[in-house]
């Protein structure tokens, strides 16, 4: 049986479920056990990865508390492992508005695919991210004789990491629809 570990970009997750669902699905609904073990298929998941930033509780309180919610609720997954990231505000010049950025996702998941790799963790890795530039890590991991495969939503989606990868799946309505409750 092989060995899957599952690495999951947060945000972008959250994202491409907005575009999909709008507001009627709330992440805090979806089954990520299950999720993971579909992207396994018969294979077994050692780990599952999920990247992201906690919110910032003067922004958004009730939001803050919901995402703390759903936070608690990822860790009591098994061989669950919740990387929080940096959150960075930034002005919008010459107005009083401003908007928020995750940073250091991206390289923190780059670095566990790799490390995970060279410390013979897994035998394949699965990234749910389109971003292309995850590329210089696939090839990294892929060096290794482990295999990568790329789950990524429609119009998030880079062609460059899809060929780089030996699978990819689109997350569509009618494969996402099984892991809501």
């Amino acid at each position: 049986m092989k060995r899957i570990t599952i690495f999951i970009d947060g945000n972008n997750f959250y994202f491409g479920l907005r575009k999909i669902y709008g507001k009627d699905k709330s992440l805090k609904n979806f089954d990520f056990l299950s999720f993971a073990n579909f992207l396994a298929g018969n294979e077994k998941v050692v780990a599952i990865y999920y990247y992201n930033a906690q919110l910032d509780i003067k922004f958004n309180s009730k939001k803050f508390k919901s995402q703390k919610e759903f936070f608690s609720k990822l860790r009591k997954i098994p061989n669950f492992n919740l990387i929080l990231c940096k959150l960075l505000k930034r002005n919008i010049i010459g107005t009083n508005k401003h908007y928020y950025i995750i940073k250091e996702d991206d390289i923190h998941m780059a670095v566990d695919m790799v490390d995970g790799s060279a410390d013979n963790k897994f035998d394949t890795a699965i990234l749910v991210s389109g971003d292309g530039d995850f590329v210089p890590a696939v090839r990294s991991v892929k060096r290794r004789n482990k295999k990568v495969e790329n789950i990524y939503f429609k119009g998030s989606s880079s062609r460059n990491l899809k060929n780089h990868c030996d699978k990819s799946l689109e997350l569509t309505k009618e494969v996402l629809n099984n892991f809501f409750k």
